[in-house]
């Protein structure tokens, strides 16, 4: 099944020119055809680095994120390539995009540019975790590196191996600035320690945990916390 798929890549990539790693990395041809799932308005401009590729949230799941929490302030605590960031800008938020990678911030402006929704998102080259103390807003949404796609070849991908700190610590953090959180984790995480996040906290939080499909694919697992529930949902 993949190698006529791979002659049709290795012709369109002769016919169009490209030397971006996207087109070179075969850890990255898999997501490449899967692009106008990833942003539907790939061909308008959008760009992305390697880790990009791997690690934005589908488009039809990170609609589907945002509409939670519409017109609300919202702090995007790993922001990548700005998938999510540009769907909550899209539902009115005002939004904080926060990443480590000064690469990551420049590619996710001109993504947001893309759908013409920069005005609305500030960009910040920073640590999530460094800087939460300083910030406030009515929505944390967390989605911190999963390990790259060998998360998938472990049989149930726990908390700990969430980077750069375990996803105890990165989601203490974030409720200390609000009990309302989204958190995108992978699709075989240990749906045991996600229910821990909830009840561990005080006041107990009210928990929501929904499977993520693309095409009938699950994607990844969406838990969400406080007021972004369905029974509790901000308005």
């Amino acid at each position: 099944m993949l190698r006529p798929r791979k002659r049709i890549f290795k012709k369109w990539r002769r016919n169009h020119n490209l030397s971006n790693v996207e087109v070179i990395n075969p850890v990255v041809e898999k997501y490449w055809l899967q692009r106008y799932s990833l942003f539907s308005l790939y061909n308008e401009g959008i760009q992305m680095d390697e880790e990009g590729w791997y690690s934005v949230t589908p488009e039809e799941i990170a609609i589907r994120q945002a509409q939670r929490c519409p017109g609300r302030v919202v702090i995007d605590g790993f922001t990548g390539v700005g998938g999510n960031a540009i769907q909550f800008a899209r539902m009115h938020c005002k939004v904080v995009a926060i990443d480590i990678d000064p690469r990551k911030i420049e590619l996710a402006l001109n993504n947001a540019k893309i759908y013409g929704v920069e005005g609305q998102i500030d960009f910040v080259v920073g640590d999530f975790l460094q800087q939460a103390s300083s910030l406030k807003a009515d929505v944390v949404f967390l989605s911190p590196p999963w390990g790259g796609p060998s998360y998938k070849n472990v049989k149930k991908f726990t908390l700990d191996l969430l980077k750069p700190k375990d996803g105890y610590s990165i989601f203490r953090i974030a409720r200390k600035i609000t009990p309302n959180i989204i958190m995108f984790l992978p699709r075989n995480v240990d749906l045991r320690q996600v229910k821990e996040l909830a009840w561990l906290s005080n006041p107990t939080l009210p928990l929501e945990i929904e499977g993520n499909y693309v095409e009938n694919n699950l994607k990844g697992i969406t838990a969400y916390f406080g007021n972004t529930t369905r029974t509790t949902r901000l308005r």
